[in-house]
This record gives structure tokens, C-alpha cells and sequence, in this order.
């Protein structure tokens, strides 16, 4: 079976509920199924469950025991939340082929389609993150000098947020292994802006694969993906980048609140097929956004 996974509890409801709506516009039958990140989930379980047929994660009781694995792997002044690594039972879930989708993105083409590629790599991914970041917020600057991985191998990095893979491409075991070689060695990696789960993801990855994908490096015209970019047009609730449709936003390290990049857009889709709620009288208006200004400043100039 092929599908997606999202991780969520009931603190990220709004997000998830966006998020599956608008991934059920062009994929209403693909397999959604969701991890629990931490106890407090029933809700967001139960609405995405009776709106969008999501499923939840068939064992419970594996992912609580490998999130108490992980804490023991790990101190926890190097990983303070073992749940933000709950996502890692994924590879031993129901899906074979699977894409993984943060809850803070839109999409704005089928996903089942992009599992095709998983017949030929073991992991795909497609982000700007190589080109943009680097090493930044997955790797420390002299990671290419202690020999673990070729600079080939480093220009592989990837955002967290949006992946796919397949089952087989390691063990628990293994798995377990490869943490323990991570918690080990906390001076691989860039936690300086708090980005837990991706250091290690990538370590995972680069170590496990050889066959892997970006789709930003298979094409010269690959979109962006990134909401603090703020030159993406919009056209019936689609946006584009330049004359490329994007495959999905991803708000990664940028607000999801009034104000802030493509809010109206998000507005839409969280209540796509539901009245919205009037907005309270008593929220003070806002003064423009820096996004918002970049944005009016773009529309000057090419107007």
C-alpha cells in the first residue's frame, strides 16, 4: 500500500484540517495516515478521520515504545522532545511507498503521484534547501572534514518537512544503531536554530540510500516552495512562481497567523467546505507584515 503520513495533535488542528483538504482536492482516495505526537490527539483524529477517511496509525503501542527508545538513545540536553522523532516509524508503518507532509504546507498537486518515483529511489524529497541553507540547520560548517559523507553525498541535504521513501531501506535495528551513532556524536550536527528532528533525518538518510532524488536538481524549473518567498502569484487559489505552478507551500520557520505570508490563501483552504468564522472585532488591526511590504514593493515595480 502507498500513501501519506502526517504527524499532529490536537494543538495543530487547523493546520492538519487545511492540509487535508487541500491534498483530498486532487488525491479524494490516496491513504492519509496519522502519527499521534503526543497523547493529546483525539480530536484532530476524529475530525480528519469522518472528513477525510485519514486513518490512524494501526500501533499505537510500538510508537510510544520507540519514543521511549529514543529518549533513552538520547540526553536530553541534546534531544529534550523524544515525540519529535515519532515520525521515524513511518519506515515501519503500513505503507510500503510513502510521502511525508508536515502539517504547515499546502498542496497544489496530486501526491500520489510523486510516489511513482519510489519505484526506482529510495527517497525523495524537493526543496531548495541544498542551494539556499546548505549545511545550515542540518550539519556543522566542518562536517566535510571529518570524512563521514562526500561533498556529493552533502549536497543531498534536504528540508524535513516534505519527503518520501519506502519501507526496507534499514532495520529497527539498524535504526537504532544509526541514533546511537547521532547521539554519540552531537558535534555533527547544527541544532542552533532548534531544528531537532532534521540533523538526524538527514544523517539517516545520507548514510541508509544511495538511490536518492531532489527534484529541484532533476529539473531547471523546478518552483519554490517556501512561504517566506514573497513573489508567488496566485490564480484560483493556486499560486506560482512565475509561470510554474507550485507543488506545495511549506511555511517552514515563517508565521501561520493574520499578517503574516499567504495567510489568506491558508484561510481558504482551513475552511474550504465550511462556513467561516467572522473574524473577532476585538483583534487589533495590524500594521504590514515585512512579508507584506516585500510584497507591495514586487507589485510596484512590475506594474
Amino acid at each position: 500500500m502507498r500513501g501519506i503520513y502526517i504527524v499532529a495533535n490536537d494543538k495543530v488542528k487547523d493546520n492538519a484540517i487545511a492540509l487535508l483538504n487541500s491534498i483530498r482536492l486532487y488525491d479524494p482516495d490516496v491513504p492519509v495516515v496519522m502519527i499521534p505526537f503526543n497523547e493529546q490527539y483525539q480530536e484532530v483524529a476524529s475530525i480528519l478521520s469522518e472528513k477525510h477517511q485519514v486513518q490512524l496509525f494501526p500501533d499505537l503501542e510500538f510508537v510510544e515504545q520507540f519514543t521511549q527508545q529514543i529518549g533513552e538513545i538520547f540526553d536530553r540536553d541534546f534531544l529534550n522532545l523524544p515525540n519529535k522523532m515519532r515520525k521515524l516509524v513511518q519506515w515501519f508503518g503500513p505503507l510500503e511507498q510513502f510521502l511525508y507532509i508536515d502539517t504547515d504546507i499546502l498542496v497544489f498537486e496530486p501526491m500520489s503521484q510523486l510516489l511513482d518515483y519510489l519505484n526506482e529511489y529510495e527517497f525523495l524529497c524537493c526543496d531548495y534547501h541544498f542551494k539556499g541553507r546548505k549545511l545550515a540547520d542540518v550539519f556543522a560548517p566542518d562536517i566535510g572534514d571529518r570524512g563521514i559523507f562526500s561533498a556529493a553525498e552533502l549536497s543531498d541535504v534536504f528540508n524535513s518537512g516534505f519527503w518520501g521513501s519506502r519501507q526496507g531501506i534499514f532495520s529497527l535495528e539498524e535504526l537504532y544503531g544509526l541514533l546511537r551513532e547521532c547521539a554519540q556524536h552531537r558535534e555533527y550536527f547544527d541544532f542552533s536554530q532548534n531544528t531537532t528532528d532534521q540533523p538526524i533525518l538527514n544523517y539517516l538518510i545520507l548514510k541508509s540510500t544511495e538511490q536518492r532524488l531532489n527534484l529541484v536538481k532533476a529539473s531547471d524549473c523546478e518552483p519554490g516552495s517556501w512561504a517566506g518567498s514573497p513573489h508567488f502569484r496566485e490564480e484560483n487559489r493556486i499560486l506560482y512562481d512565475g509561470r510554474q505552478r507550485l507543488r506545495y507551500l511549506h511555511w517552514a520557520g515563517t508565521p501561520m497567523q493574520p499578517g503574516g505570508p499567504y495567510r489568506d490563501l491558508w484561510e481558504y483552504y482551513r475552511y474550504l467546505g465550511e462556513e467561516r468564522p467572522p473574524q473577532s472585532p476585538t483583534v487589533p488591526a495590524r500594521s504590514p507584515s515585512w512579508w507584506q511590504q516585500a510584497l507591495q514593493k514586487i507589485k510596484r515595480l512590475t506594474s
